[in-house]
């Protein structure tokens, strides 16, 4: 006779229902020892899709190694891709279906993102929320991160990497970075080895303090690609949140060749040193100007904290282009209305590019002369001069600013 304790561990729910949800279903499911699989939809499109889900339900079930079950699903608009991971989530915590998986029909992956691409904007979404991953690349960031850490309850940590698993797998973002916001070690090796077989183009981790934790997520990443036949980069942005990782910023951008970026926390980081976060960012001036030399020395990218006031886009613009100044290249935004006020912020002004211009002219035609000194009107243009211009340059052509 089961004890108590194995009697629940074979009944367990997952995902969500009700009045305010979208594009989400929850699952009740009861483990049975007779009588076939067992299941009950109520969905508002089931005169339309209730065959289908059933059917899917029914495959997924199948796949995960079930046949005697009773089910329950309340459809909320869920596409297959979150009926699939919601189904397998409720099952995992029934204690069933260890070691399997149901994976979604993949997506073409997108071409492999270069270490140097632009990162102006990174739209964080919430892993546990599906609602917002269909229409996200709509907005065009240059990324999105699908947030498996402060977004998402520790009680739904285990259901939210199995979605953003499948997520990654189902789901076309079009231009867009696929980046995934770890959970911090050790739980976010958990989440590496859920998500990494699914090619996600950029790995962030939370409230790095030492390069070996870096080191950690770079080794297991390694080893899951190489179990997984990926050949394709996977990048690593590491999250310094606090004063310890801000003064060991330039060991964590060497520490890898694959570390394409460093990004600050700046909410943990002014918690660790006990002072106001402001929106003038006095506060953080040091440690955001540590993280830009200690990248920049490292040649890597320096990306800036989020702004949190989604309705101060007078503010953000400032922060941006203050950001800017100081030698960032793009930041983090929790709302879709901030990426064009950062796009813009981050931009090259007109000014900057038709001088930058002038020098890349001048450079090009002493050097068609076979000549060694570049000089603009009477004034002659060193070399950090001209690569800064070309750099600028370049990039204002990446941002479709100029053609």
């Amino acid at each position: 006779m089961r004890s108590a304790t194995e009697a629940r561990s074979r009944t367990a729910e997952a995902g969500h229902w009700g009045k305010e949800i979208r594009s989400d279903l929850h699952v009740a499911f009861e483990a049975q020892t007779g009588g076939g699989i067992e299941i009950s939809l109520d969905s508002r499109v089931a005169p339309y899709y209730g065959q289908s889900i059933l059917q899917q339900a029914r495959e997924v079930l199948d796949e995960l190694g079930v046949r005697q079950a009773r089910v329950t699903i309340h459809d909320e608009g869920a596409l297959p891709f979150v009926i699939a991971a919601r189904i397998e989530a409720a099952v995992r915590r029934a204690g069933l279906a260890l070691g399997k998986r149901s994976l979604p029909s993949p997506h073409p992956l997108p071409p492999p993102s270069a270490k140097d691409r632009l990162r102006r904007s990174r739209l964080y979404l919430p892993g546990s929320e599906p609602k917002y991953f269909i229409n996200a690349a709509l907005h065009a960031p240059d990324a999105v991160i699908l947030d498996l850490e402060d977004s998402v309850h520790r009680a739904e940590k285990d259901a939210a990497r199995i979605l953003v698993r499948n997520t990654l797998r189902a789901v076309d973002f079009g231009s867009c970075e696929r980046m995934v916001r770890i959970n911090q070690l050790p739980l976010g090796l958990e989440d590496l080895a859920e998500v990494v077989g699914e090619s996600p183009d950029l790995i962030l981790i939370p409230k790095v303090e030492r390069p070996e934790q870096v080191s950690e997520v770079d080794r297991m990443i390694g080893e899951i690609k190489g179990r997984n036949g990926i050949l394709r980069p996977i990048w690593i942005m590491p999250i310094l949140e606090s004063a310890l990782g801000i003064e060991n910023a330039s060991a964590m951008a060497t520490v890898s060749e694959n570390v394409a970026a460093l990004t600050i926390g700046l909410e943990d980081y002014t918690a660790d040193l006990d002072v106001v976060k402001t929106a003038e960012g006095r506060e953080s001036q040091y440690a955001r100007s540590r993280l830009v030399n200690a990248a920049r020395s490292a040649g890597v990218q320096a990306i800036d904290s989020v702004f949190g006031d989604v309705g101060d886009m007078d503010g953000l613009r400032r922060w941006g282009e203050s950001s800017r100044a100081l030698g960032f290249e793009g930041m983090g935004c929790i709302h879709p209305g901030q990426i064009r006020v950062i796009h813009e912020a981050f931009a090259p002004t007109s000014g900057e590019i038709e001088k930058a211009q002038q020098i890349v002219a001048a450079f090009k035609e002493a050097k068609s002369k076979g000549l060694a000194v570049v000089s603009l009107g009477s004034k002659m243009i060193d070399p950090p001069v001209v690569q800064r211009a070309l750099k600028l340059v370049e990039r204002a052509k990446a941002m479709g600013v100029i053609g």
